[in-house]
């Protein structure tokens, strides 16, 4: 047999094994392998390369070593899912480095870091002033989360005591120029006011990439023609959408619910919206 053709075989066959053994090792992310991992990926690669390559004499001892190397650890990590004590051993366990404002030098240099390093790692964060950290932790794959300090967060609704609706999660209404009624359906909207709202745009519903509504019912394209542009929705035209949703939202629980006088309720309510929606459309759809 041709030389060339036994290095082909033996690189497959490696191949083969190296990719049946090391699906034992779980789905872990690349930013969480841990120090001990990525020397596992070394060790393993190099076993593989030194077998496809006939470097060892015996390749029954090669096979057992890159076994080993590949049971171990996968032993070890689902020992480690189970038991702190392993996972702490395997994983290492997480440093805090700045505390109440405070950077605590010996944690730094337990970790092994330099300021240098640690200022690096601020900025990453989009910290440029250590001053405004209030706590840093340095989790065990090395990556540093920071807590900023109360003057320095980011202002939120919770925050100044604002009450603000629940989001949900935007459904693909057209895909492929192809419409989705279940994803309209979990909206509480049907075909034909999409395609009122797509007529408003000026665009067919071949020419739509991707179709979304969000959780105020409004309507955003993506068209197969880049050169085309959506036009941009108005105030008025979001506020009747979300009248819209609102009256399609309360007919949709008039049907689910059971209790009498809820269904009454939520179909009065319905109607009183539809009845203000048709007051205001001649107004808010200008």
């Amino acid at each position: 047999m041709p030389e060339w053709l036994m290095i082909t075989a033996r690189v497959a066959g490696v191949f083969a094994l190296v990719l049946l053994l090391t699906r034992l090792l779980g789905k872990r992310p690349v930013a969480r392998l841990t120090l001990f991992d990525l020397t596992t990926v070394i060790v393993i690669g190099f076993i593989a390369g030194a077998l496809s390559l006939d470097l060892i004499p015996n390749p029954v001892n090669g096979l057992i070593s890159l076994g080993i190397w590949i049971l171990f650890p996968a032993l070890i990590y689902a020992l480690s899912l189970k038991f702190k004590a392993v996972r702490d051993l395997y994983q290492g366990k997480e440093t805090v480095i700045v505390n109440h404002g405070r950077v605590l030098d010996d944690k730094l240099l337990a970790a092994g870091l330099t300021p240098e390093d640690f200022l690096g790692l601020l900025r990453r964060k989009n910290v440029f002033n250590f001053a405004d950290v209030e706590f840093a932790v340095l989790e065990p794959t090395g990556e540093l989360n920071v807590l900023p300090k109360k003057e320095q967060q980011s202002l939120t609704p919770k925050n100044m005591g604002i009450k603000v609706a629940e989001e949900s999660v935007p459904q693909t209404v057209i895909l492929d120029g192809n419409i989705m009624d279940e994803a309209l359906t979990a909206m509480g909207v049907n075909r034909n006011w999409l395609l009122t709202e797509i007529d408003k745009a000026g665009v067919s519903v071949e020419n739509i990439f991707i179709a979304q509504v969000d959780s105020t019912g409004q309507l955003y394209l993506d068209l197969f023609d880049d050169s085309l542009s959506t036009p941009q929705p108005t105030i008025r035209e979001m506020t009747l959408a979300t009248l819209k949703k609102c009256q399609a939202d309360c007919e949709l629980f008039a049907l689910g619910t059971r209790e009498p006088e809820a269904k009454t309720m939520y179909r009065e309510t319905a109607t009183g919206l539809n009845d203000i929606i048709g007051e205001l459309e001649p107004l808010l759809g200008r």
